[in-house]
C-alpha cells in the first residue's frame, strides 16, 4: 500500500524498506524530521496505548533535533549514504552516548542513570553512517540471564523487564514475543522504525524473529564488535540486524561489520568484510546443497509440515536437499550440560568487567555480587503486572516471591562459579560439538553448502559454535490452533497466526553465502505479505498525517 501527499507516493511504514525510505529523502518527497516524528507517534498509539506491546522501554529525547541536523547536513553537504536520516532502535543493552539522554540498562532498574563511556561499536557506526537511534527496545531483562534460565524457567515469560514490562507480540492479543530481542522484534514487525539491532546469546535474535514475521540475522562471533554491549557471555554474544526484509539486515551488517581493538576476537576476522549487499541475488540457490538434520526436529507438527512442503520451493530455486544429514552428535548437543557452566562463568568475569568500564552507577553496582545485593533488596518490588502480589488470580503471594528469588538463582550460580579446569573442558566441550563434530563435521559429511532447519530448532549448535544463523519468515500457525497460556501469566506461547521461520546457518563467517540463500527463499516466497498483525496492534500513524500538520 502507497499513500499520497501533493500528489507524491508515500511508502506504508508497516512495510517500508529503508531503501524506499532514503529514496524518498533524496527526493525531498518528506525529510528525516517528518519520518522520526511519524515513527514516534506510532510507537505512541501502540506501545503503552491501545494494545500496549511494551516494545520500546524509552524514547531518544533529541532524535527530532538530530533529525533536524542531519536534513541540514544533506541540503548543504549532501548525503552520507544510504542510512542518512534512517530512524533505527537499539535493544537497551546496547551503549549510546549518555549525552544524547537515553539509559543503557538491560531493562533492570540497577543500571538506571550509568553512564557509559562511549557508543557500543556497532551503534558508533551506524551514526557515523548517518542513523538517527529514535530509542531502546525493550528485552528480557539482562537477556535472559534472570528467570528464563532459572530454576523457574517457563513461569517468566520472555521479553519481561522490571523497566519495560512485558512485551507482547502484535500477531495475538497477550501472545508471546519469544526471547530476549523482543521488544526490536516486535517493533519491526508493525513498523516502530526502519530498522533495528538484537543481541544472540542462544536464539534471541532468530528467535523473536521468526515469532515476529521479520528477519535476523545472528553474524559469527567474530564479526561485530561486542563492545559497549552489556554482555552474557563472550563465546557466545554478537549483536546483529533485525529488519523486515533480508535487504535491510544486509544493509545494516554491512556497516556494523568489522574489526574492533576493543573485542579481540574481531581482530582475527578472516581479510575484508565482504560488500553484503552483493549477496542478493534471486538465483543464489541454483546449485546449492542443503541438508536437513532432521532428529532435530522435535514436537512441531504445523510447523515441520510447513518446513517439509518448503523443500520443494528449494529445490524449485536449484536447491539440492540433503534429507536426512543428521549430525554425528546429536544426541550429545541435546544433552550436554558444558553450555550452563560457559555461561555461568563468563557471565560473572563478563559483566564485572562491564560495569567496572561504565563513568559512574548511581545505584552503586558495579559488581555482579552488587547486583544480587541490589535485587534482593527489590524483591517486593521486582516485577511488574501481572506480577504483583496482590494478583492472586494468576498465582499465590508466596510462589511470586520465590519467582521474584529465582530469577536471581542464575546470578547466585554465575557468582559461585570459577574459571578453573571444569570451565576450559566446558569450553572445549562446547567448541567440539557445536563445532568439530557438529556443524563442520555435517557440512562436510553431505557436502553441504548450508544447513536449513525450522527457526525453532536451529539456534543450539550455532550458538555454542559461534557460527552464524539468519531466520526468514516460513509461515503461521493455522486459526484454530489450540490457545495455550504460559502460567501464571496470560502470555500465550501458542496461539493463532502466530509466526514461524526458517533458519539458514552455516560455518564461520560464512554470512555472505547465507545471505544469498535467504534473500532468494524470501523473494520467491514473500511468506511476510501473507498476514499482517493484529488490527488493533497496527499504528495508523503514516507520513502523510504528519506532513499534513506542518
Amino acid at each position: 500500500m502507497t499513500f499520497k501527499a501533493s500528489g507524491v507516493a508515500l511508502p506504508d511504514l508497516y512495510e517500508a524498506s529503508i531503501v524506499e525510505l532514503q529514496d524518498g529523502l533524496v527526493k525531498g518527497h518528506f525529510t528525516s524530521v517528518q519520518l522520526v516524528k511519524a515513527y514516534l507517534n506510532r510507537i505512541e498509539e501502540v506501545n503503552l496505548k491501545g494494545p500496549a506491546l511494551h516494545a520500546v522501554i524509552e524514547t531518544n529525547p533529541i532524535a527530532l533535533s538530530q533529525a533536524a541536523a542531519l536534513d541540514d547536513e544533506r541540503k548543504g553537504n549532501g548525503s552520507r549514504g544510504p542510512l542518512h536520516g534512517i530512524p533505527l532502535l537499539l535493544k537497551d543493552n546496547i551503549a549510546t552516548l549518555h549525552e544524547e539522554g537515553m539509559n543503557t540498562t538491560a531493562g533492570s532498574y540497577a543500571l538506571l542513570g550509568s553512564v557509559v563511556p562511549r557508543d557500543a561499536f556497532a551503534a558508533a557506526h551506524l551514526r557515523e553512517a548517518g542513523a538517527i537511534f529514535i530509542g531502546k527496545s525493550n528485552l528480557s531483562e539482562w537477556s535472559g540471564m534472570r528467570g528464563e534460565w532459572g530454576r523457574l524457567k517457563g513461569q517468566v515469560p520472555n521479553g519481561l523487564s522490571e523497566r519495560g514490562g512485558q512485551t507482547f507480540s502484535p500477531c495475538y492479543p497477550n501472545a508471546h514475543p519469544s526471547s530476549s530481542s523482543s521488544g526490536s522484534g516486535v517493533a519491526m514487525a508493525i513498523g516502530l522504525a526502519a530498522g533495528s539491532l538484537g543481541s544472540d546469546t542462544h536464539g534471541s535474535i532468530v528467535f523473536p524473529s521468526s515469532r515476529n514475521n521479520i528477519v535476523g540475522i545472528k553474524p559469527t562471533i567474530g564479526l561485530v564488535s561486542r563492545s559497549g554491549v552489556i554482555p552474557i557471555s563472550s563465546h557466545q554474544d554478537t549483536v546483529g540486524p533485525m529488519c523486515r526484509s533480508v535487504t535491510d539486515a544486509a544493509l545494516l551488517l554491512n556497516f556494523m561489520a568489522g574489526p574492533d581493538p576493543r573485542d579481540e576476537v574481531t581482530l582475527r576476522q578472516p581479510g575484508l568484510v565482504p560488500d553484503y549487499m552483493k549477496a542478493l541475488d534471486k538465483n543464489a540457490l541454483k546449485g546449492a546443497r542443503l541438508g536437513v538434520p532432521r532428529s532435530f526436529i522435535r514436537n512441531t507438527k504445523v510447523i515441520e509440515e510447513t518446513f517439509n512442503s518448503s523443500l520443494d520451493v528449494f529445490r524449485a530455486l536449484g536447491a539440492e536437499i540433503v534429507d536426512p544429514a543428521d549430525f554425528p552428535d546429536t544426541e550429545e548437543l541435546l544433552t550436554s550440560k558444558a553450555e550452563k557452566r560457559v555461561l555461568d562463568v563468563d557471565f560473572k568475569v563478563d559483566l564485572n568487567k562491564y560495569l567496572s568500564e561504565l563513568v559512574d552507577v548511581p545505584t552503586g553496582v558495579k559488581t555482579l555480587a552488587a547486583l544480587i545485593e541490589f535485587s534482593e533488596k527489590r524483591a517486593d518490588l521486582n516485577l511488574p503486572p501481572p506480577f504483583y502480589n496482590d494478583q492472586s488470580q494468576y498465582v499465590g503471594s508466596n510462589l511470586i516471591r520465590d519467582m521474584l528469588l529465582a530469577r536471581i538463582s542464575r546470578f547466585k550460580q554465575s557468582e559461585a562459579s570459577q574459571v578453573d579446569d571444569a570451565y576450559f573442558s566446558a569450553l572445549a566441550e562446547d567448541f567440539d560439538l557445536g563445532r568439530t563434530r557438529g556443524i563442520d563435521a555435517t557440512l562436510a559429511q553431505f557436502n553441504l553448502d548450508a544447513i536449513i532447519l525450522p527457526t525453532e530448532h536451529a539456534p543450539g549448535p550455532a550458538a555454542i559454535a559461534g557460527y552464524p544463523l539468519i531466520s526468514v519468515p516460513l509461515g503461521f500457525q493455522p486459526d484454530d490452533v489450540e490457545l495455550l497460556p504460559v502460567t501464571p501469566s496470560s502470555v500465550y506461547t501458542q496461539a493463532p497466526g502466530l509466526p514461524f521461520g526458517i533458519a539458514f546457518v552455516g560455518t564461520a563467517y560464512s554470512e555472505f553465502k547465507l545471505i544469498g540463500y535467504a534473500y532468494a527463499f524470501e523473494q520467491a516466497t514473500h511468506v511476510r505479505l501473507r498476514r499482517k498483525a493484529y488490527e488493533d496492534a497496527i499504528p495508523r500513524t503514516q507520513l502523510t498525517d504528519v506532513m499534513s500538520q506542518l
